[in-house]
Formats: structure tokens, C-alpha cells, sequence
């Protein structure tokens, strides 16, 4: 079976690496990316295709008789490419465009939590400045205020106090966001550690998949601006296997099945945000596609076929198939960023020792790379690298990626040097 992927960032290369070794392949099988990136170009023959123009995403499915199609971003789902492709017949692993609305609207989702009851923080949807700002005065801080659409992970303020609030409200109507900042959404501030988790669904059946903890915030000790992520880990064990069902049968079941009623089906990785609260797990936000970089650590612990699993969810067949199966190993991933993200990132620079990091038996994913015609590899986006690594525990796994990342020479590239340090600091306390 011939497979494309689309998108280029890290959890693409996450994605391209894993699929290069799935048994669809097996027999001539070959796997396109368009993008891509160099990290994926190791996996995947990349093509020049835009995800914006579907009749020629339709046109090379049907020339190169691509049995699947796996859309890695968000963007692509809210624009309603895969309804285009299932159109015409292609089996296709994402949400179609109304369902996808779950991560494309944040006043939808708020709503359809109401609806379906589904436990979250208390909201109000704003569609002016002037509302904006006696919303987050009746709130009172501390406040979350989001833009409603997609805004790379950076849409989200959590203000301690209300003139960071009040900032954020302005910022959104005055178009820091663009088209994403024509609505906001003003949302309960909810006390308690945060926590992701994934599940796979077909519109009936739904299959748990793995859980992570990102590091949204710029700065060590989860301080400064939101970022798309600064590194993640997986498992996150504060998520327990009680608490994994709450969010099941709670969230994630519910919102399959209002979705399905209200003409809806959703069919791809649902992707929950969590706060764990003294009241249990609580929504923060749906996301329709798999997190970055929490998808690189999954897979770094994925012992099942992910190609087997993609397409048994994009053919209705999820429950007919064995659940995946994941290694007791934890995985860690550290984001090398360029200078200046989450603002105006420093691109260009020369990045060396890839190989030296990957002996280690570390992976270095490709987030925001480039190959330059003086055959160098040189930084091209925000987050630039994922370097990730397994250990016993987090401990011994954030150990790993951290030796790995000294062995990388990018000068105009940060990171964070304190990745899973809630965990770590579990895990040192004393019985």
C-alpha cells in the first residue's frame, strides 16, 4: 500500500518515522510526505504538494494509488481536506470539517460540553473588545482567556491578574491573531496539574491510546509566554488508570456520541487537554490531531503497528483490531528552539552533531529545519528539534535527552533544561 502523509513539522517526522516501519509498506509499498522536512526526507519520498489545494492532493492520491492518507495538522482538518479526499473514495486518518470544529472553535467546544455535560470550566463567548473586558471583570482573576480559532498554540492567556487579562482581551480584538481573534472565549480558571490524553476513534468505537504531560510555558518552571510546547513526556503517571476511565466514559465518550447524533461523526485521535482538579479530570481543550511534541514521545513508545491502527480507524474497523501496545519505557523529548520564540525566532543557523546525539540512542526529530545548498543543515522555524530519549523512568529518560541535546552545536538555538521536573521530583521524594 502506497501511504501520504501531510505536514511538516516534528510530530510529522514522529509520524513518517514510525509509518516507514509499518507492514502496509511491506511489498513495494511506499510512503510520500508534502511537505516534509530533511528529518522526514530519511523516511519518505517528499512531494510538492500544498494541503490548502485539494484537487491536487486528489490528483496524486489517485496517481500514485495512495491507499491512506494521514493528516498531521490542525489546519488542514478545519479547512475540510479530509471531506474532500473521503469524497472521491480515499481512506483518510482525520476528522472531517465539522467535527474538527473541536480544535478550529473554542466557543464550539465550550458549547458542546454544555450540551453533552461534560465536565469544564464555567465560559463565556465574546465577540468585542468591550464584551471581552466585563466578561474577565465578572470572572475576576485569575482568568483564561483564548482566542476561539487556530493560533499555533498561542492563543491562550492564563492571567493571574486582571490586568494581564484585560491585555489579553485587547491584544485578541486587535488582531494579534488575525481571523482566530474575531471571537474569544473568557473561561473558569481551573486549579490543578495538567495532563494529556489520546484516544482513537472511528465515530463508534473508541480505543484509548497514551497519555503525556507537555511543558506549554517558554521559561523553566512553567514561566512566561505559551508556547506550541517546550517538551513533553510519556506516560504522565499522575494520570492514573482510574482517572484515564473518568476522562473516557465522562469526556471523551459523550462528545463521540453527541458528535454522532448531531450529524457529526468524528473519525481520528481525539486529543483532550486536562486539568486534574480536586473534582476530578476536567476538559481544557480538544485538539483534532496528535499533539507536538507529545506524539513523538508516544510513538517513541509504541510497539504496535501505527500504520495497521491509522487505517483501521480511517476504514470503521477500530474494534476489529488489537489495541496498541506501548513499551513500560518512558520517553522524553526536550524542544531546541530558536532565539526570540515565542516571538520573532532567529532562523538560519547551523546545526551540527545530529549523528553524535542520535549514538546515544536518542532521536532527533525535525521540527523547523532546512537543507541549504552548502549541503549544511540550518534552523528554519520556531522549534527547531525534538530530541528525545526512553529510560526506565523519567528521570533516567530526561537524563538521556539532555545528554543527547549537549551534543548538538546550534548556537542560535534554547531550550528548556527542566523537562519533566514535576515527575522527576515525584520520583525523588522519599517513600
Amino acid at each position: 500500500m502506497n501511504i501520504l502523509l501531510l505536514g511538516s513539522g516534528g510530530r510529522e517526522h514522529a509520524l513518517a518515522w514510525k509509518l516507514a516501519q509499518s507492514a502496509l509498506l511491506t511489498g513495494g509499498g511506499r510512503l510520500y510526505a508534502a511537505p516534509g522536512n530533511p528529518g522526514i526526507a530519511a523516511h519518505a519520498e517528499l512531494v510538492g504538494l500544498e494541503a490548502t489545494d485539494h484537487a491536487a492532493v486528489i490528483a496524486f492520491c489517485e496517481d500514485k494509488r495512495i491507499g491512506l492518507v494521514v493528516i498531521g495538522p490542525e489546519a488542514p482538518l478545519v479547512d475540510g481536506l479530509a471531506d474532500s479526499l473521503r469524497g472521491v473514495g480515499l481512506s483518510v486518518f482525520g476528522p472531517g470539517k465539522a467535527a474538527a470544529q473541536l480544535e478550529g472553535s473554542k466557543g464550539f467546544t465550550k458549547d458542546l460540553c454544555a450540551r453533552a455535560g461534560i465536565p469544564t470550566g464555567g465560559y463565556e463567548r465574546v465577540t468585542s473588545e468591550e464584551a471581552g473586558l466585563a466578561a474577565v471583570r465578572r470572572f475576576g482573576a485569575p482568568v483564561v482567556i483564548k482566542a476561539d480559532g487556530l493560533a499555533a498554540g498561542k492563543g491562550v492567556t492564563v492571567a493571574m491578574d486582571l490586568d494581564t487579562a484585560e491585555e489579553a482581551i485587547t491584544e485578541i480584538f486587535a488582531g494579534r491573531f488575525g481571523a482566530a481573534g474575531a471571537e474569544a472565549v473568557v473561561e473558569e480558571f481551573l486549579d490543578g496539574e495538567e495532563a494529556s490524553f489520546f484516544a482513537l476513534t472511528d465515530g463508534s468505537t473508541i480505543v484509548p491510546f497514551a497519555s503525556a504531560q507537555d511543558h506549554k510555558r517558554v521559561g523553566e518552571g512553567d514561566v512566561g509566554p505559551n508556547t506550541g510546547g517546550m517538551g513533553a513526556y510519556s506516560p504522565a503517571r499522575v494520570l492514573t488508570p482510574e482517572l484515564e476511565r473518568e476522562a473516557l466514559t465522562r469526556i471523551i465518550a459523550p462528545t463521540v456520541k453527541t458528535l454522532a447524533d448531531e450529524g457529526m461523526p468524528y473519525s481520528g485521535v481525539l486529543f483532550l487537554g486536562l486539568m486534574l482538579t480536586a473534582k476530578g479530570p476536567q476538559l481544557i481543550e480538544y485538539n483534532c490531531r496528535f499533539g507536538d511534541p507529545e506524539c513523538q514521545v508516544m510513538l517513541m513508545r509504541l510497539e504496535s503497528d501505527l500504520g495497521e491502527l491509522l487505517l483501521a480507524c480511517a476504514e470503521n474497523r477500530l474494534g476489529a483490531i488489537q489495541p496498541p501496545r506501548f513499551s513500560d519505557d518512558v520517553a522524553l523529548t526536550v524542544v531546541m528552539a530558536g532565539e526570540g520564540y515565542p516571538g520573532e525566532p532567529k532562523k538560519g543557523g547551523l546545526i551540527k552533531g545530529l549523528a553524535a546525539a542520535e549514538a546515544t540512542g536518542a532521536k532527533v526529530f525535525h521540527a523547523g529545519t532546512t537543507d541549504c545548498p552548502d549541503d549544511v543543515l540550518r534552523a528554519n522555524g520556531g522549534r527547531v528539534l525534538n530530541v528525545t530519549a526512553r529510560g526506565a523512568s523519567v528521570s533516567e529518560a530526561q537524563e538521556r535527552a539532555y545528554a543527547a541535546v549537549d551534543l548538538i552545536e546550534a548556537p542560535e538555538l534554547f531550550c528548556r533544561r527542566d523537562i519533566g521536573w514535576r515527575e522527576v521530583a515525584r520520583e525523588k521524594a522519599p517513600a
